[in-house]
């Protein structure tokens, strides 16, 4: 894997923004997944090295790039704040970091009480782990780096969601698709398009409304089903 470099600078774009769970998920092309818990993984996934990293996807709708690109500077406890400033991209076959693409996505988020718990027990673990390893350890600063530090091979990461996803009965629900969650979450909450768009960083309010609009779709088909079901 070669070595990650800095992304270049440029002013940060401050943003308010909330975060909320439900028991609604959201899978591939909008399909909405029902939840018992905040996520379908949350128990499934309670021990896993990467528990926060799924807690945020769903909660704040980051990319896997945003997430894998996380500086624990970017990240405020005390104030609980999240800022986007890079995110973790293949490039001529190497791992960089890198801007993101349009000035929506860099944004500052606040964190909800569920990010902080998940982030502050990550941050225990992650010092725990780079004890055992040491010396070996690289540090980059990282949130969810590899197990030596390093930047995160995205299909590690895919093969952790893998694991997660079965043990939760989630069927082929990508990671992506918790993103998609959050959106259709927020929108259900009463949120603001506006407001979710900045939230997840979309370039267009039409993308935010495009994927609400997939799940509501096939919501009322599966409700018309049903009533023909009873009818027939």
């Amino acid at each position: 894997m070669g070595q990650a470099t800095a992304p270049s600078e440029r002013p940060l774009h401050r943003r308010r923004s909330v975060g909320a769970v439900s028991r609604w998920g959201v899978g591939r092309a909008g399909r909405p997944v029902e939840r018992r818990r905040p996520y379908g993984g949350q128990q499934a996934s309670q021990g896993d090295r990467f528990h926060a990293l799924y807690v945020l996807a769903l909660c704040l709708g980051l990319r896997r790039g945003e997430l894998l690109g996380l500086r624990w500077e970017d990240v405020d406890l005390d104030a609980g704040t999240l800022e986007v400033v890079q995110i973790l991209q293949r490039v001529s076959g190497e791992l960089r970091f890198v801007r993101p693409k349009t000035d929506n996505s860099e944004r500052t988020t606040p964190l909800p009480q569920l990010c902080l718990d998940a982030l502050k027990e990550h941050r225990k673990r992650q010092f725990a782990e780079r004890s055992e390893t040491w010396p070996d350890w690289e540090d980059h600063g990282l949130v969810f780096p590899s197990r030596r530090g390093t930047p995160m091979e995205p299909d590690n990461l895919r093969r952790s969601w893998g694991t997660v996803r079965k043990a939760a009965g989630l069927g082929e629900m990508r990671l992506h698709d918790l993103r998609h969650t959050c959106v259709s979450l927020l929108l259900d909450l009463g949120v603001p398009p506006h407001i979710v768009r900045e939230i997840v960083g979309h370039s267009d309010i039409e993308v935010t409304m495009t994927i609400y609009a997939h799940a509501s779709l096939d919501e009322k088909r599966k409700a018309l089903g049903k009533l023909g079901d009873a009818l027939a």
